[in-house]
């Protein structure tokens, strides 16, 4: 009974996540490893949700936070996966764009990653660390190809809650001179 669960699983698995995951073309290639204190598959649905301590990790990309929700696309593979941190703590996520960069680290309340867009949103208590620079707001929204970055205050965030004000409605910037960005990480 054990192992057609676990094969079960695993198909949903691969055809969930399939090549579209978050991360480098070179950790596309690598095993997805996700573990959770509990895990809950809706085939009809298209839908796995893991709870508890939740830990996923891809080549360099890796993500932490009290809940998963991964959505199927039509296609089989990736559509979204979405964060959460739960009891007042944010979900995290960490990537090394390229190569040579320094990670790109970011924390919301919630963050969610659209897979077809390769666009990571970061939503309530939003903070990005990107190439030495910080970004804080309501909303952070980051194209991970292109690496452009958009940003609100909490004012004009919907699912962000009114105690979220660490920076005070507004987006905050620390920009890093570029020749001070290799030892700032």
């Amino acid at each position: 009974m054990i192992r057609p669960v676990l094969l079960c699983t695993s198909a949903l698995l691969l055809a969930l996540l399939g090549q579209q995951a978050m991360a480098l073309e070179s950790d596309r290639q690598k095993p997805i490893n996700i573990g959770a204190d509990e895990l809950n598959i809706d085939n009809r649905a298209g839908t796995a949700v893991y709870t508890g301590t939740v830990e996923v990790d891809q080549g360099t990309m890796k993500l932490r936070s009290s809940q998963v929700e991964l959505k199927r696309a039509q296609s089989g593979g990736l559509s979204s996966l979405t964060a959460k941190g739960g009891s007042g703590g944010r979900a995290y996520i960490e990537q090394q764009p390229a190569p040579n960069d320094p990670l790109a680290k970011g924390w919301g309340n919630t963050i969610i990653y659209h897979a077809g867009e390769r666009r990571v949103e970061l939503i309530g208590n939003a903070e990005l660390h990107q190439s030495g620079d910080t970004f804080n707001g309501g909303y952070v929204e980051y194209f991970l190809d292109s690496r452009q970055v958009n940003a609100r205050g909490n004012q004009s965030t919907q699912g962000s809650s009114s105690s979220d004000s660490s920076s005070g409605g507004r987006v905050r910037m620390q920009l890093t001179p570029e020749d001070q960005q290799g030892s700032s990480n």
